[in-house]
């Protein structure tokens, strides 16, 4: 899963074919307030953010849930909304709120039954929202990898369709969670994170199904405009840079810019001939006029 944060990424990632796709809030966080991933981006931008991407692509596209922002409640009303939005599944994690990324410091985890209890909630909301429910704890980091594992074993017992432990810190803390863990799961790859970076074959090996690399598309662009910002600043041009710039005529077709044009012509209604307009041509003055003029 190639992650994607707005509009031009969600374009690029259908062109680029995944099978199906992932928006975190991380990388969400970065693009629409500019604001690092410690629980400030809220439910209803997450969800504003789904339903603006969703439509853009045609693969699945799972949607960082977090907490569920709330309680259980808030956890129910976050997983309509993301099936409103068009969301195919969401992650919910176990994170004491306000959370932050998974692989930063200073975590904490709620209860294993509170964590449980919201994924059940949102898993009884089948088969109205038809939504994938990955389960993610985040406590490897505050109770230790075992803990983890249990938690992961016991979100299988709910019902959820995929387990997912966040930021195990080596390659045989991964093998650890692919044995100690049935059915689907997920694997992480954040560059310059905790786990170590792994390619999808390796990983599928391994066990595990789901591979998500959701800060890649935004750290790249990041780079790729600062670079650009850059060149302006020293050069007062773009000219010797051109080649690492999308070309404009591409990024039109990329946005969509024909499919419009053509919609536009299609809906021209033809205008019938004019006829002339009776109540417009002056009529012979009447006998009170003329006498009036005289």
């Amino acid at each position: 899963m190639g992650g994607l944060h707005d509009g031009v990424s969600a374009r690029l990632a259908e062109k680029a074919g995944f099978p199906l796709t992932f928006m975190g809030g991380y990388a969400v966080a970065a693009s629409l307030l500019g604001e690092p991933d410690i629980g400030l981006l809220t439910q209803a931008e997450m969800a504003d953010a789904a339903r603006r991407l969703c439509r853009l692509v045609s693969m699945p596209v799972l949607v960082d849930a977090d907490t569920g922002y709330g309680g259980i409640p808030n956890a129910v009303r976050t997983a309509e909304l993301y099936a409103q939005a068009g969301a195919a599944g969401l992650f919910l994690e176990d994170q004491v709120w306000p959370k932050r990324c998974g692989h930063m410091g200073g975590k904490s985890v709620v209860d294993r039954a509170d964590w449980l209890a919201k994924l059940r909630a949102v898993v009884d909301l089948r088969p109205a929202t038809d939504l994938f429910v990955v389960a993610r704890t985040d406590a490897r980091a505050p109770l230790g990898l075992e803990e983890a594992i249990r938690r992961g074993r016991a979100a299988l017992d709910v019902g959820v369709d995929a387990v997912f432990v966040e930021a195990p810190q080596s390659v045989a803390e991964l093998d650890a969670i692919a044995l100690g863990i049935p059915g689907p799961k997920v694997a992480n790859m954040v560059e310059w994170g905790k786990t170590p970076l792994l390619g999808p074959t390796e990983l599928h090996d391994r066990g595990f199904d789901l591979i998500v690399f959701p800060v890649a598309a935004i750290l790249a662009q990041a780079k790729a405009v600062g670079d650009v910002y850059a060149t302006l600043l020293h050069r007062g041009s773009t000219q010797s840079i051109l080649k690492d710039l999308y070309p404009f005529e591409k990024f039109n077709d990329l946005l969509g810019l024909d499919a419009h044009r053509k919609r536009e012509k299609a809906s021209v209604v033809p205008m019938a001939p004019s006829r002339p307009n009776l109540r417009s041509v002056p009529s012979k003055p009447s006998r009170s006029t003329t006498r009036a003029k005289r």
